[in-house]
């Protein structure tokens, strides 16, 4: 007679074993998807691509990671973790070959775009089955495990998309760009062809009865709290994804690795206080001091007065790189404290019947953020050319300045109180 206990444990190892392997091919998409990000990025301007002309290389790349949001959730619920793993890493595969074994006559704007296209759903993909997996694992009772699971996630998360930006300005600096891209194709090859063979059974149970309806979200705070989340990371990359590294490389004539490494080092830093930040926040949980819609608020506000202090740094002749330098630090720290209480107040605000859906409607607003300020990254960037060397830097600066007052006016309209909820909460984050 087979023992019941035996077979338990024995689905518990498979489930741990199947998570390692969603989780490392969840890293290894994670670096690759970083260092494509810098490759990209300086090599099109390197051959003197404008900055507007740079920007667009990845609108495509944000529209379907709001797309991939949208229906990520649902395709996950439909036919399994598994499935979307795999979609994600063999999307990657083919977004990496179409640059790296492109003729060079190919290598043009809609060429790329549609390659960043298929980043974009891959990055998305991978994200939602390692974010969703740990779920899959760790006893319902045991949410003190959960959610350190959870955090390391999210710390390592951030941590590895910086060792892929100092990986991307490296490979560009010793290595060609489609060496250094081909590279990066047998990283992602090798991790599909171990999920392949070492995964066991699936990941999670297909739900056939999950209506794309359920998606959108008809609780009010939840979508005042994703409405300011757009402007909140439109803020962030207004300046961060094409006008920071273009004034580190052309105006301060930092090389490559330089420029690649430093915004490496941000990420990181930024992951550790994302990794931190939720630590505190739960301790405060736990005496009922639950950070609420004023928390947000008065941290949306502190944030708004770095960008405009360093836009008015450089206006006045600081030297750039001290006010760079220091600036972005603290934007990062105080950026990550909003990002923390935001992904906080998502769960808070969410009944537990419904935290896949609305967690999945909240990050299809941070894509649209991260849309939005890549666009007018390059766009203002260009524009603020025409007042000096700094200038494109300084308009995208004012522009996340504006963006940020208003997810603080936004987070004006959120409740005070968090009411009582039937789950534990777990605090995720899914900012990159």
């Amino acid at each position: 007679m087979s023992d019941p206990s035996a077979g338990r444990a024995d689905a518990s190892r498979a489930g741990l074993r199947n998570y390692v392997l969603v989780t490392g091919a969840y890293w290894a998409d994670t670096v690759t998807d970083g260092a494509t990000r810098m490759l990209v990025l300086f090599y099109f301007y390197n051959l003197g691509y404008s900055p507007f002309a740079v920007a667009s290389l990845f609108i495509f790349y944000e529209v379907f990671g709001i797309l991939t949001n949208l229906f990520g959730g649902f395709i996950g619920a439909r036919f399994g973790l598994k499935t979307t793993l795999f979609i994600g890493l063999g999307t990657q595969l083919v977004a990496l070959s179409m640059l790296a074994f492109a003729p060079q006559a190919w290598l043009v704007v809609a060429w790329v775009m549609v390659s960043q296209a298929l980043s974009g759903i891959a990055k998305d993909m991978t994200k939602m089955s390692s974010k969703s997996a740990v779920k899959l694992i760790v006893p319902e009772n045991a949410s003190a495990t959960l959610y350190r699971w959870v955090a390391i996630l999210t710390g390592s998360k951030n941590a590895l998309k910086g060792v892929g930006f100092f990986l991307g300005g490296l490979l560009l600096t010793v290595l060609d760009f489609q060496t250094a891209l081909r590279l990066l194709v047998v990283l992602v090859g090798v991790t599909l062809i171990l999920a392949a063979l070492l995964m066991r059974g699936g990941l999670g149970q297909a739900n056939k009865k999950a209506r794309f309806s359920q998606v959108f979200s008809h609780n009010a705070s939840v979508n005042k709290l994703a409405a300011a989340r757009i402007f909140l990371f439109g803020a962030r990359d207004v300046w961060f994804v094409v006008g920071l590294p273009v004034f580190l490389r052309s105006v301060l004539d930092w090389s490559f690795w330089q420029a690649g490494g430093f915004l490496a080092v941000w990420v990181i830093g930024y992951g550790i206080v994302q990794a931190a930040t939720p630590r505190l926040l739960r301790s405060r949980v736990e005496e009922q001091h639950e950070p609420d819609g004023r928390t947000a608020t008065i941290l949306a506000f502190v944030l708004a007065a770095l960008p405009a202090g360093i836009a008015v740094a450089l206006s006045a002749g600081v030297a750039p790189t001290l006010v760079v330098v220091a600036g972005l630090i603290v934007f990062g720290v105080v950026f990550a404290l909003n990002s923390a209480v935001h992904s906080y107040l998502i769960l808070a605000y969410t009944d537990s019947d419904k935290v896949a859906m609305n967690v999945g409607f909240y990050y299809m607003a941070n894509a649209a953020g991260r849309l939005a300020g890549t666009v007018l990254s390059g766009a203002l960037y260009q524009w603020g050319l025409q007042s000096g060397e700094s200038g494109g830097l300084v308009a995208c600066l004012w522009a996340s300045t504006v963006f940020v007052v208003v997810a603080g006016l936004l987070s004006l309209l959120l409740p005070r109180h968090c009411g009582p909820r039937s789950k534990p909460i777990i605090i995720d984050d899914g900012g990159e």
